[in-house]
């Protein structure tokens, strides 16, 4: 049975760990995040995580129900990292893709916590925040309701996925990373015309284009029948 979360105001109420910091829920994602950068998934433990706090493991579950309840933290906690200073201009297109840039930059910039979080619903501030303000935009255009769902779904796992797929490369050692880059000029742009006639054609194309991430395209061909969309509704 998991352990009942302590609430914010007796948490501050603790003494400070023994190297004189008052424990936070931030502070500890934070510290969550790095760890995850440094050390990847298997890093993070309870008992890792206290060592790098200067505390008891045990004071974490007053903060947390368990290691899953803070990944789905860190997860809330990357998207308000996406979120942070971003205010509505009025013009649904450009605003449909800051948020998308900006929630997938943030994840894409910290790799081994996207690859635990972007399959999660953490139901936290940050992912309602970010829900609200999508569904807000595309009704405030004149979407109707089921329309506004259906594009609000393509475009948040749009987003999720992409930074999935783009943490996991980066979450590769540095030589698998640069070896797969480079077999796009060192494999594809050898291929014998004759027999790979098509990608011998885009070879030079795909070199350029295949090390970096396709999301800000598939970003706007979406936005583009989102548009088609409102342009066509009677």
């Amino acid at each position: 049975m998991p352990k009942p979360v302590v609430p914010e105001e007796k948490r501050r109420r603790r003494r400070p760990t023994r190297s004189g910091t008052v424990l936070s829920e931030r502070l500890i994602v934070e510290t969550a995040l790095r760890m995850l950068r440094e050390h990847g998934s298997t890093g993070l433990t309870a008992r890792r995580l206290g060592l790098a706090l200067d505390a008891d493991p045990s004071t974490l579950y007053r903060y947390f129900r368990g290691m899953d309840d803070l990944t789905l933290a860190i997860g809330d906690a990357l998207i308000g990292q996406g979120l942070a200073g971003w205010e509505p201009t009025g013009e649904w297109r450009r605003d449909l893709r800051e948020v998308g840039l900006r929630i997938h930059a943030a994840y894409v910039a910290h790799p081994q916590a996207a690859l635990l979080t972007t399959s999660r619903v953490t139901g936290r501030a940050n992912e309602l925040a970010a829900d609200e303000a999508v569904l807000d935009v595309l009704r405030t255009a004149g979407f109707p309701l089921a329309d506004t769902v259906r594009i609000y779904h393509a475009f948040i796992d749009q987003t999720l996925a992409f930074a999935a797929l783009d943490a996991a490369s980066l979450a590769l050692p540095s030589a698998a990373l640069d070896e797969d880059e480079a077999r796009w000029r060192s494999t594809y742009a050898r291929l014998p015309a004759d027999r790979y006639p098509r990608i011998a054609e885009a070879a030079p194309l795909l070199a350029q284009r295949m090390i970096t991430s396709a999301y800000p395209t598939a970003l706007d061909m979406l936005l583009d029948s989102v548009e088609g969309r409102l342009g066509s509704a009677p």
